[in-house]
């Protein structure tokens, strides 16, 4: 099991400012932002260290001079154990772009309006889980439902370690419910596919072939004022090679709509190309590999029974309001101790 080494995180630390102090080192301006970049990450995950470590030698020390308080310092060091789990977290992020941003994509399946109904909810569900962890998320695109809900979705989610942490989150969700759209109020099965990119930095490289892409322009829907009622400001982009579409109706005029749904294209090209990369490791692993849309990777059963379980890792939680509410952590724990053990693709 992969775990938060001080010492391994000091050394590098090091080696990272015995560069940074080197002639030339802004010569390249793009590899000096990455190595500026990972040092204050380093810098940071240990200063949290350093502090947990004496908030717990305090409490000890506190302890063993009135063994009275023993429940009152073990209340006050609960919110310890958490932020340690965090820094144990940050240990299985390898991939070149776990450390950084995310753009998570949410498109409504198979189940009609319930299916939009819920990819709503998996919204909610999203923003209040990134809210916990104290991520910063910017809405880019929403296209409603006609009748509930949202047919997709896409937003940023800014943070450390937001990509790293959102992939465990990438595949098909399935939710099994009496539908409140069914006048005889049967049980409906609904599908959501979540997608999940890194939003690149503007210095990474990322070729498209001009003549490879279509680009539409429409006229926004939602929220907006009189503006995206009256102009063709939203665009949308597809990539013909790969089928990738994005889109973009966030910002008031077209130019900037573009450029934003360019930056989202980009960064689906590179996920792309880290699924193939993972898909091929999990094939030498041996390790289950389809993460197609057909195949879903947790379930949310609210009836006949309750319960939300991960088809991947067998992790599960009964309360699945809770889990609605934004309580993820547990499952994304359970999906990245999984992957780095080489159990799951």
């Amino acid at each position: 099991m992969i775990t938060f080494d001080p010492e391994q995180l000091q050394e590098r630390a090091a080696a990272l400012e015995q560069e940074m102090g080197a002639p030339g080192f802004w010569d390249d301006q793009q590899r000096a932002a990455s190595v500026s970049a990972e040092h204050a990450r380093l810098t940071k995950r240990l200063d949290r260290y350093q502090r947990l470590t004496r908030e717990y030698e305090d409490a000890r020390d506190l302890l063993a001079l009135d063994d009275e308080m023993e429940d009152e310092i073990a209340e006050s060091i609960a919110p310890l154990r958490k932020e340690l789990e965090r820094l144990q977290e940050d240990a299985l992020f390898s991939g070149e772009y776990d450390a950084g941003d995310a753009i998570v994509t949410i498109h409504a399946g198979t189940g009609g309006t319930d299916a939009q109904d819920w990819a709503e909810m998996m919204l909610r569900m999203y923003l209040r889980w990134t809210e916990r962890r104290g991520f910063k998320t910017e809405m880019i695109e929403a296209s409603p439902g006609e009748e509930a809900g949202i047919k997709s979705t896409t937003f940023a989610v800014k943070g450390e370690n937001a990509y790293g942490i959102f992939k465990a989150e990438r595949g098909v969700h399935r939710l099994v419910r009496l539908s409140p759209f069914d006048s005889a109020h049967r049980r409906h099965t609904s599908f959501a596919e979540v997608i999940v990119s890194p939003l690149l930095p503007d210095s990474v490289p990322v070729e498209i072939d001009e003549e490879e892409i279509r680009v539409d322009t429409y006229r926004a829907s939602g929220a907006g004022g009189q503006h995206v009622n009256k102009t063709d400001s939203a665009v949308r982009i597809t990539h013909l090679p790969s089928g990738i579409v994005v889109q973009c109706q966030n910002e008031r005029s077209q130019s900037s709509n573009k450029q934003t749904a360019m930056r989202m294209l980009r960064s689906r090209l590179v996920e792309l190309e880290e699924e193939k990369r993972e898909a091929e490791i999990a094939r030498e692993r041996g390790a289950a590999q389809d993460i197609g849309f057909g195949s879903q990777i947790r379930s949310y059963v609210l009836q006949p029974y309750q319960m939300v379980k991960d088809h991947r890792t067998e992790f599960e939680m009964g309360n699945t309001q809770a889990v609605l509410d934004g309580d993820l952590d547990g499952f994304v724990r359970a999906f990245l101790l999984a992957k780095a053990a080489g159990k799951v693709a």
